[in-house]
Formats: structure tokens, sequence, C-alpha cells
């Protein structure tokens, strides 16, 4: 098995991509293909933290634009993705994958509370771990919660997984002639206002130069192939 790039990474997933063809919800088939790509990234040493959003179940601001309170939105976000953050780790349970889920919201009948010592401890002993929750407070992505847990975790890099293989410069899936990008600078993607990732994450990553590995979630083995260095990608860093 090739040697991976990368130690320590963070991989987001959307939580669209935990429902598959589905219109709502979890499929099962897929959660559990994540998380076999998970464990090979596990079987090379590699230490892998991971936050899932929560789009398959609810969205924050679907509350504020029929008039709600966005507070209160995001709130009921947060509470989807620990529902996707269990699932997962139900997955990576069943391939023997020691595995934790740290939320940021405190609801310890179900789960631990996030520190970034808890954080380093359950890495130490070699676990995955899923940050659930996202950053605990409203008016934030899952994408900054990302990058976050990305900095207080020493992460080596962010894995976004996405539907596409890579940042276009439009929707590839309704622009067949957009632009494919193989590398491009934090400044780059913030100056264009790609939708990679939301502002604020993009600057975090950048400040604490954190490389972002975008790549297809959908592909089979993918994950572990581009810690290695191979595969189709799109890389952000400043190097």
């Amino acid at each position: 098995m090739s040697q991976p790039i990368y130690k320590r990474v963070l991989l987001k997933a959307s939580g669209e991509a935990l429902m598959g063809s589905q219109g709502f919800g979890i499929d099962v088939t897929v959660a559990d293909r994540i998380a076999g790509d998970i464990a090979e990234a596990r079987a090379m040493g590699v230490e892998v933290g991971v936050v899932v959003g929560g789009g398959n179940i609810f969205r924050g601001v679907a509350v504020a634009s029929k008039g709600g309170d966005r507070v209160t939105g995001d709130h009921m976000g947060m509470l989807g993705t620990v529902i996707n953050a269990l699932a997962l780790a139900t997955s990576l349970r069943k391939l023997d994958i020691d595995t934790v889920v740290l939320s940021a919201i405190s609801m310890p009948e179900i789960c631990e509370s996030f520190s970034q010592r808890a954080t380093l401890y359950h890495l130490s002993l070699g676990r995955v771990v899923i940050f659930a929750g996202g950053t605990g407070n409203p008016f934030f992505t899952t994408d900054s919660a990302a990058a976050l847990r990305a900095a207080e975790m020493g992460a080596e890099a962010i894995f976004k997984g996405t539907q596409v293989d890579g940042i276009y410069s439009a929707d590839p899936k309704k622009f067949p002639d957009a632009e494919r990008f193989d590398h491009l600078t934090h400044s780059q993607v913030l100056e264009k206002g790609l939708a990679v990732m939301d502002i604020a994450a993009v600057a975090l990553a950048r400040e604490n130069s954190i490389p972002i590995v975008v790549f297809s979630i959908h592909e089979k083995g993918g994950f572990a192939e581009i810690l290695t260095g191979g595969g189709r990608k799109t890389i952000v860093s400043d190097n």
C-alpha cells in the first residue's frame, strides 16, 4: 500500500451525500461506503476527523427564509448533524473502527461533548473522531465548523467531499463547458467567488495554512487514493 501524503486530516462530508438517491434522510448503503473509505485511510495509519453536514435532514436557513427565527432554525440544523454523525459512527463500528462522536452541543446521554483536549486524546488512541453540532453557534455553517475543527486538531489538510471531482468555475452539471481547476490558492477561491466552501471557512483555512482538497465523495476508494497522491481533485493551497 502506498504511503499517505498526510498523517492527520479532516474529512468534510455534506449531509446530502448521505441521502444517496433518496430525497431525504440517510441511505445506509452510502453511509457504509463512506465508512469503508475512512477505514481504508485508517489502515494506512492516517488519523481522521470528520464533520458531517445536516442538509439531508434540515437546513436552518429554511426557517429564516419563511419568516422564522434563524437562531432556532440553526439549532434544529445542528441536531440534524448529530443524527448524521451517529449514523456514520454506526457504519464505522460495523467495520470494527473505533469511533467517537463529539458534539459542540452538550447531550451526554447520546455522545461526548467536544473539547480540543478530548479530540487529541481520542486521536492519540487511533479513534476516528466525528464532530457533531457544527460550531455550536448559529449563523455558522458546517463548512466553518470543518475549518475550525481542522485547526483545533492540527489537521494537515481538509478533504471536502463534494458531488463532483474538484472545483469548477460553475456547476458542471448545469454548465458542461465550465472550467475545471487543478490548483488554486485560498485567495483565488475567495476572489473568484467559487462556491466550494463558505467565505469564513476558506479564510480560516488560509489563516492557519491548511490546504483544502476537493474531490468526489461518490467515488468508492477515492479518499484513500487521493491521500496517496492519486485521483482527481482540486488542491487549494498557497504553496
